[in-house]
């Protein structure tokens, strides 16, 4: 039997605001069905303010970025900033102070070669990903290397990485296919991974997605097609999503399926304008890079696009228990200015709002971020990302949550 049970929530302001939406009991899951409109008022909504910048056009070079490819910060609140062009670490106190900078270019202990993912583990032990070098880099929390564990390629691709606030490792592993034995159903998998470079334990498993292609056809990099997003709460509870669909899950550790959440979504068609926006953006790349007009014709008949935009870009755990979800920013609305300041490998195409949902899954509003703020790490009620001057000049930019982060949220 299901139960019904409809939300009546007082506001803080004046008169009173009612969530229109309903969450039922199925067999111990619950579900959350959220209307268009949210709980907050404009009295009672949060916004995001700067709290800190790090960086400038003209200043000492250690405040001064190329590519950040990772941002993380340790229990103090020290900030780490990952340098894709120069591959070390620059370390900076929670009031932006220059520390020490890690690591280096090469292939000897400590040092770097393409580290993509940075990320704080057990113990403040900051863990560095280095595919080119087939490992992980592990350093203690005064900045020296304390070894490595292998990323071992043939365990598979990962897809993604996240690291929970309480220093849980986890990977999303899609496996390779083989010619000699072709995949069927592929299924991707959230493992938990210990500094030592050992499993400890599988938190999901759950068909690969539709991004990129290796062997199906048609080949190559398909643009919108479903693609899972998901991230880990503090206590290490997997917040998941396939993107074509508004729905949210919410699993324990123990991989138990809590909570389902969902709210109304209008598939929004992807039009001719928007994939000449963005394979124009592509293809501007590819010139600077010296592409010949074959290899810009063989670059091109690699890229497939999707009928439809997702319903959502990503999902993670935020301040007070809340989820935050962002939305969808088609490329043809988006200014010549946007499109030249943004980085599209870092996962810059997306839009400014964010929906808020509370610990129970009851949509509350939308966050908007600054222009050109591409969040990276969310911890408390501080977000930390990149911003960027429209002169593509990179700076590290820490907000934080201005609000009530009690009222509302239960």
């Amino acid at each position: 039997m299901i139960l019904l049970v409809t939300w009546v929530v007082a506001s803080c302001s004046s008169g009173e605001s009612r969530w229109a939406g309903t969450i039922t009991d199925s067999a111990g899951v619950a579900i959350v069905s959220n209307p268009e409109v949210g709980l907050w008022t404009e009295a009672d909504r949060w916004t995001v303010e700067e709290d800190l910048r790090i960086g400038a056009v003209e200043a000492d070079p250690v405040y001064q970025f190329g590519d950040i490819v990772g941002i993380t910060v340790d229990s103090r609140g020290r900030i780490f900033v990952l340098e894709g062009q120069a591959q070390h670490i620059k370390v900076f106190s929670p009031e932006g102070e220059y520390e020490q900078t890690i690591g280096g270019r090469g292939a000897g202990p400590g040092e770097l070669r393409g580290a993509d993912f940075l990320l704080t583990g057990p113990g403040d032990t900051l863990v560095a990903y280095d595919p080119p070098n087939q490992r992980a880099n592990l350093y203690a929390p005064d900045g020296s290397s304390v070894g490595s564990f292998k990323v071992a390629l043939e365990e598979g691709l990962r897809w993604d990485i996240n690291a929970s606030s309480s220093g849980a490792i986890a990977e999303q592993i899609r496996p390779y296919p083989r010619a000699e034995e072709p995949l069927q159903n592929p299924t991707d998998m959230i493992v938990i991974r210990a500094t030592d470079g050992t499993i400890t334990d599988t938190l999901l498993e759950f068909p690969s997605g539709r991004q990129l292609s290796f062997g199906d056809p048609p080949p190559g990099r398909r643009l919108y097609y479903p693609e899972p997003a998901w991230d880990l709460t503090g206590d290490t509870q997997v917040v998941f999503g396939v993107k074509d669909v508004y729905e949210i899950r919410l699993y324990s550790p123990a991989g138990q399926l809590k909570r389902v959440i969902t709210k109304p979504h209008e598939p929004q068609p992807i039009t001719d304008r928007d994939i000449e926006v963005l394979m124009g953006y592509f293809e501007a790349g590819w010139i600077r890079a010296g592409a010949s007009a074959e290899q810009l014709r063989q670059a091109r008949e690699l890229f497939h696009f999707a009928d439809r935009f997702p319903a959502f870009r990503t999902v993670v755990p935020g301040p007070a228990g809340t989820i935050w979800v962002r939305h969808v920013l088609p490329p043809s609305e988006m200014s010549e200015t946007e499109v030249n300041s943004l980085n599209y490998p870092r996962g810059e195409w997306a839009a400014r709002e964010w929906d808020v949902l509370d610990a129970d899954g009851r949509l509350l509003g939308v966050v908007t971020m600054p222009h050109l703020f591409s969040p990276k790490l969310f911890r408390g009620d501080k977000i930390y990302g990149i911003w960027r001057e429209e002169l593509e000049v990179q700076h590290v930019l820490r907000l934080r949550v201005v609000g009530d982060l009690g009222a509302g949220t239960r």
